[in-house]
């Protein structure tokens, strides 16, 4: 208990955990209560075209006449979404292969290892690409699902050569002599031990998640209903708001990726001066 009071105190001092925290929750309210207070589905025409933002309409309204704010929110909410569901199964499947891959050693690690290093080597933008393409009607979870199972080979790696230093160590050697199955040893003795790192992890492949979803959904291989962030800047550009002047149409939904992965990254830094006491700010 004292030792997690020390993190969080040290954590709080963080200026970089502090910032990207407070810029992290800021979008986070914003996805959750934003929503209630939209008006507007964020795909019906309800409004005068390349109207600029205004008391009625918040952040403007697009070419076609659709309300930015109802779109900017809900789309800050699908963002969300993927990050979460992305990057959990990418740090899922990064964990209990790294795990399994470090722990077993010998044939079991070649076999997890080549199949890491061929998943690796994939161009996997690309693959995704070809996916999405052949998908007619593509959602968020889909979406979700794609970038998590292919975002895993580098959390693996290194996960395993954190089990691999872990797994010589005395606790380890006493777990397996009172009989203790592989799998509770690996996730009840040798995973508590890095939970740190595994939060970083977590952290990053969040962020990696929300890049390339915004790619994705730029591109035009996005979810093929709703709205998210990436569409929003897709149809900005395909609708050319900028030349036209309409700066709010492109500039938010941008601004807000660029804010929220930017805010992980700064994060996850200042939680490696955390979890290391070598780095820590005193």
């Amino acid at each position: 208990m004292g030792s997690r009071s020390e993190l969080l105190y040290f954590a709080w001092r963080n200026t970089k955990v502090r910032v990207g925290a407070l810029i992290l929750a800021l979008f986070v309210i914003l996805a959750i209560v934003g929503p209630l207070f939209a008006r507007h589905d964020p795909n019906a025409y309800v409004g005068p075209p390349a109207h600029p933002p205004s008391r009625e309409y918040w952040l403007g309204t697009t070419t076609f006449g659709q309300d930015v704010y109802s779109q900017f929110v809900h789309g800050l909410r699908a963002t969300f979404i993927v990050g979460l569901l992305g990057g959990g199964i990418g740090t899922l499947l990064g964990v209990c292969i790294g795990l399994l891959a470090g722990y077993r050693g010998g044939m079991v690690d070649e076999i997890l290892n080549m199949f890491t290093n061929i998943v690796l080597i994939l161009p996997t933008l690309a693959v995704l690409i070809i996916i999405a393409a052949y998908l007619t009607v593509r959602g968020i979870l889909v979406e979700s699902l794609f970038i998590g199972c292919t975002a895993w080979p580098w959390a693996a790696r290194a996960i395993r050569a954190q089990t691999f230093s872990l797994r010589a160590r005395e606790f380890v050697d006493l777990a397996r002599m009172s009989g203790r199955s592989s799998w509770k040893i690996m996730f009840y003795e040798i995973a508590p031990n890095m939970l740190s790192y595994l939060f970083m992890t977590f952290i990053l492949q969040f962020g990696g998640a929300v890049l390339i979803a915004a790619t994705l959904d730029f591109i035009g291989l996005g979810p093929t209903q709703g709205i998210s962030l990436g569409l929003m800047m897709n149809n900005a550009v395909l609708w050319a708001a900028l030349p036209l002047g309409m700066w709010w149409w492109l500039i938010p939904p941008g601004a807000a990726i660029t804010a929220i992965v930017g805010a992980l990254y700064v994060m996850n830094v200042g939680l490696d001066e955390v979890f290391n006491p070598k780095l820590r700010e005193l």
